[in-house]
Order: structure tokens, then sequence, then C-alpha cells
């Protein structure tokens, strides 16, 4: 062992089986009580309980800290099959991981030695970035102020995915004193904050992704984070978070089809076989469902190859070896996700076209599948990230590492 190493061990990777055998009786847990949270619309606090005193939000501390020690696709490869118990759970912690990747990329020291241990100890982080409403594109009405040694911070949130959940909160917001874009990593449990549980799209439906609002909410000073330091890669991550999701709800998807053909009783007079689980056209379509699964699976993980070599040149010291690899997190991320969104979205639909009228009934809730990969897959409209690829293909033009949403210039 190199004394860089000593210094700064990296998550690097582990026996993948041994540290999703850990927590495979947990997402079988998640499982068994995913159709009921659809039905009622019960948020996963049960669900998200087990996983933090598992260590699961620790998966990618480096094992010398007490975490997993996990590599970035063992971490995609693990929400893959959380996603596949309830694709809630993993977008519910797509912050904390992001959060956690931030601190990974931090320089070495006690600062950072302190969030792995509260990773370790299993705190979580949500999310509070998005603001709606009649803020402009490019500006942030969420402040923070200083206060004597802490600072305050005020601010309305939406999309705070995770955060009901969580121990803490990463905000995005702005310093008063000198106009400087900040991360304000907040403790959730104080009177300066009321999260509402009010996300009402039609999938995705128990995230936690509601309104966040900030009081003089207080923060550490310790805990205010220069977003310029922000590790470079960060969108190509949260990026792979949905990639993941997608191909886990792609895996449920296959789990439940091939469940109900196996146990289908009716049959139709003109079918090929007398059992459904005997007729070649049914089983067509749940082997072309299996491919498509396949196929959006591999390509999930396989595009979170370029953000573990992007890791790991962060503290390399070659900066134009980071510059590449992180111009190749993004691209592939975004290749990925071109593909990964069609193909799953085409799976959750020709499941039916192997069952009956029957299985659309809402005791079933298959629709389910189909309802969250399509919300999964707008966010980040697709159709930009298809151009950056193209461009980058062309042209040879840097992908955008970070981007923003909001109101765009009135019509004159």
């Amino acid at each position: 062992m190199t004394e860089h190493q000593v210094i700064n061990p990296l998550s690097v990777g582990v026996d993948y089986e041994a540290l999703a055998g850990r927590f495979r009786p947990i997402f079988s847990r998640i499982a068994a009580g995913a159709v009921a949270r659809e039905q009622s619309r019960s948020l996963p606090y049960e669900a998200i309980l087990w996983l933090k005193e598992a260590g699961f939000g620790a998966v990618r501390v480096p094992v010398e800290y007490g975490g997993g020690g996990a590599s970035l696709p063992q971490l995609f490869q693990l929400l893959i099959e959380l996603a596949e118990a309830d694709s809630n759970v993993p977008q519910a912690l797509r912050g904390h991981f992001a959060f956690a990747e931030d601190r990974l990329n931090a320089a070495p020291g006690p600062a950072r030695d302190l969030w792995f241990k509260r990773f370790v100890e299993g705190d979580i982080v949500g999310c509070a970035w998005t603001e709606i409403g009649s803020v402009a594109i490019g500006d942030v009405i969420t402040q923070v102020s200083p206060n004597g040694d802490k600072w305050r911070l005020n601010g309305e949130k939406f999309y705070s995915t995770g955060s009901i959940f969580s121990d803490w909160i990463d905000v995005y917001a702005r310093r008063s004193d000198t106009g400087g874009d900040v991360i304000a990593a907040v403790r959730a449990r104080q009177p300066g904050i009321v999260q509402n549980d009010d996300w009402d799209g039609f999938g995705q439906r128990t995230t936690g992704s509601g309104t966040a609002h900030f009081a003089d909410a207080e923060v550490e000073a310790e805990n205010l984070i220069d977003f310029a330091t922000r590790f470079k890669y960060q969108t190509a991550f949260y990026q792979l978070v949905l990639l993941a999701t997608l191909a886990g709800i792609g895996r449920a998807a296959l789990r439940d089809v091939a469940h109900q053909v196996r146990n289908r009783k009716r049959i139709y007079s003109h079918g090929n076989a007398p059992r459904v689980s005997e007729d070649a056209q049914v089983q067509q379509v749940v082997g072309e469902i299996s491919a498509l699964v396949y196929a959006a699976e591999a390509s999930a993980v396989r595009a979170a190859e370029p953000a573990q070599q992007a890791y790991l040149a962060r503290f390399a010291g070659n900066d134009e070896a980071e510059r590449a690899a992180n111009v190749a997190a993004e691209i592939q991320s975004a290749t990925a996700q071109v593909v990964v969104t069609e193909l799953i979205q085409r799976a959750t639909s020709e499941l039916f076209n192997a069952l009956g009228a029957s299985d659309i009934r809402q005791g079933k809730a298959l629709d389910r599948h189909w309802r969250n990969a399509r919300t999964v897959s707008s966010h980040n409209p697709v159709i930009y990230k298809a151009r950056i690829v193209g461009d980058w293909a062309i042209n040879g033009s840097e992908p955008p590492f970070v981007w923003q949403i909001g109101n765009g210039p009135e019509r004159q």
C-alpha cells in the first residue's frame, strides 16, 4: 500500500456478491410491501429505516472508514436490485448518494472524515435544489445569511426528493453577502424546516418529492460548501441513479409478467396452446421483454464505469486525464439515457400483450411499472441529451456539466 493510499483510501470495489448478500433480504422485505404502498400511497419510511440500519447509505464509503467500499458500477448494480423491489426507494436516496459522492471527492481531512462517520452511523441526506414559480433561469431565490458564527437559511424548494426521510438536506442556495452559490448541508430535524408530501405525479408517487420550506433554518459554518467545488461528474451521477431505477423497473416488470403468464389459467380459443405458459406467441413477448431489460441493465452498469474513472482521476494529479474522464462520464451516461429510456418504456408497455383484460385491474398494479418508468424518464429531457451526444460525436463539443431550469425571458 502506497503512502497516497494510506492517507486517502479510495473505494475501488469489493466482492459484489458478498456486498449484495448483506442487503438482499432487506430488498425482499421491501418488495413484499411495494404494491400495498403503491395502492395506499404510503411513504416507505420503514423501508428507508431498514436500509439505514443495515448501512446501505455507506456502501460507497471506503472500507478503511467502516463503509462498504463499493465502486460506482457496484453501487448502481445495487440500486438496480433495490429498484426491482420498489423503484421509489432508490430515487428517494438519489440525493443522499450524490452528496456522499461529493464528500468522497472532497479533500482528505477532518471535515470529510466526519461525514464518513455520519454515513457509517446511518445518517441519510436528502436534496432540495429546484425552485418553481417566478424564479428566472439561472437565479436562486433561496438564501443563506450570516448570523454570528452560524448561518440562516430561507427559501422554498420543490422536488425535495427523499428529504422527508432524511437526517440532513443538501440545499442549493445563494449567499446574501457575496452572491456566491453554495450547498448548505442543513440538519433536517429543526423548527425552521417544514416538509410537505405534496408530490402529485402519476408515477413514483412515494419518493417523498414534495415542497420544503426553510425559515431561518440554522446551518453550521462548516456545512456551507462552495458550489464551485462540487464534484465534476455530478450530472452524470444523478442520471446514473435514474438509469439504475429504470433498469430495476424493467426487472420488476419482467418478474411480474413471467409470474402472471406462468399462473394464468384462462386461455383464448384462438390461442396456440392449452396453457398460456406454453403459447409460443406469449413466450415470444416475454422473451422480447427479457431482452429489452437485459440491454437496459447492461447499458446502465456500463455507463457507470467512466464515472468511477472520474472519481479515481480526481486524486491522480493529472488535470487533463481528469477532464477527459469527466467528459466520458457525462457523454456515456447521456448515451445510455437515450436508449434505456426507450427500452424500459417499451418493456413496461409490451408486458400487457402477454396478458389479458383481467391483468389491468388495479389490484395487480401492473400499470405502475409504465407510470414509474415514464415519470423517471421525464427528468433531464432525453431530447437534449441526444443532441449533446450528437454534438460531441460530430464536433467534439464538451457537454454541460451543470445546468439549471427556470423561467425564460418574457415575450415582447
